[in-house]
């Protein structure tokens, strides 16, 4: 079992997890306040002991030790402080999709961005996820557009050799090998075209 420690100043409201993680045997638990502050001032080691002992007091003492404990320490990195994202109860889907929502080719994610796990680490990590998704099927819709732009080239001395053909007559395409182009090059120039 890995026990994970989601140590921050965090409110449980919104976090129901049951099942979150089926068969990883990875325990996680949320401390907040002054709580969290206290985890975060001692050892992982001495945080897994305490663990083991809630654990052991809950389920009975033949439960095994965790193989490894993960402790941010949010409240002593610079840049967090302890923070978090945390919108407020009543807020509707359009706030969530505004905050998200693409400005041109800049897409945003993270913890604030998810729905379900804003505040959370596993929040930012699944809206990524989302994110990246959304950011492959826009460059892939991208790259249908510039290559259909791309070939429109292609057609265009077709229609300056056809443009009095209507192409709704249907000899218009047979008739096409009368107008032989041979290219040396990769440019057209007028000695290097012969109709």
């Amino acid at each position: 079992m890995q026990l994970i420690l989601s140590v921050g100043l965090l409110l449980l409201s919104h976090q129901h997890m049951e099942n979150a993680y089926p068969g990883s045997n990875i325990l996680v638990v949320t401390l907040t306040n002054g709580e969290s502050k206290r985890i975060e001032a001692q050892s992982d080691q001495e945080t897994m002991k305490e663990a083991m002992e809630v654990l052991r007091n809950m389920f009975g003492p033949e439960i095994p030790d965790a193989t490894d404990i993960l402790v941010p320490r949010w409240w002593n990195n610079r840049f967090q402080r302890g923070s978090y994202s945390n919108y407020p109860i009543y807020v509707n889907r359009q706030l969530v999709d505004d905050i998200k929502a693409p400005v041109g080719r800049i897409f945003f994610t993270g913890e604030h961005t998810s729905e379900k796990f804003s505040g959370y680490v596993h929040g930012g990590y699944l809206s990524g996820i989302d994110t990246s998704k959304a950011l492959l099927e826009e460059m892939r819709t991208t790259e249908k557009e510039k290559k259909i732009e791309n070939q429109s080239f292609l057609i265009e001395p077709l229609l300056a050799l056809t443009g009095s053909l209507p192409l709704a007559q249907p000899d218009t395409v047979s008739n096409l090998h009368k107008y032989q182009i041979f290219l040396h090059s990769n440019k057209l120039g007028v000695p290097e075209a012969i109709l």
